[in-house]
């Protein structure tokens, strides 16, 4: 177990909860809850699937993590919880994080545009990715 996962133990959360955690915030990728699941039964063995699944709703209403969901039927959960942009493969789901600076001008355009007052903003690039686009 990594410093980070003891450390978050010592803070309130429980090992069960922890492990979660170090599983999202060890990933490349954005991991579905069975993903999670799974990487997690190879650190702590007796871990089932209900305590995965509460432990990412605590982690996530904690504002550890983000939960994001893409129109694929299956959330992704996501170690940065400040705002950033996705762009997601519409072939394979590959989804990365983008950190971009969206134009004040473009917030108040959209705000205009469609009468919401807005809160946040996050944009989301669907395409091709490199790999699949060679296809």
């Amino acid at each position: 177990m990594s410093d980070t996962t003891t450390e978050k133990i010592e803070t309130g959360l429980t090992k069960q909860r922890a492990i979660v955690l170090e599983v999202i915030k060890s990933a490349d990728d954005h991991l579905t809850a069975n993903e999670i699941f799974d990487q997690a039964k190879t650190l702590l063995p007796g871990i089932s699937f209900a305590t995965v699944y509460n432990s990412l709703r605590f982690l996530k209403e904690g504002g550890f993590i983000a939960e994001k969901n893409f129109g694929s039927g299956a959330s992704r959960f996501d170690r940065m919880t400040t705002r950033h942009d996705h762009a997601v493969c519409i072939s394979c789901e590959k989804l990365i994080d983008m950190e971009l600076e969206i134009p004040q001008e473009l917030i108040d355009r959209a705000a205009e545009f469609s009468k919401f007052s807005p809160e946040s903003v996050e944009l989301t690039l669907r395409g091709l990715c490199p790999e699949c686009n060679k296809k």
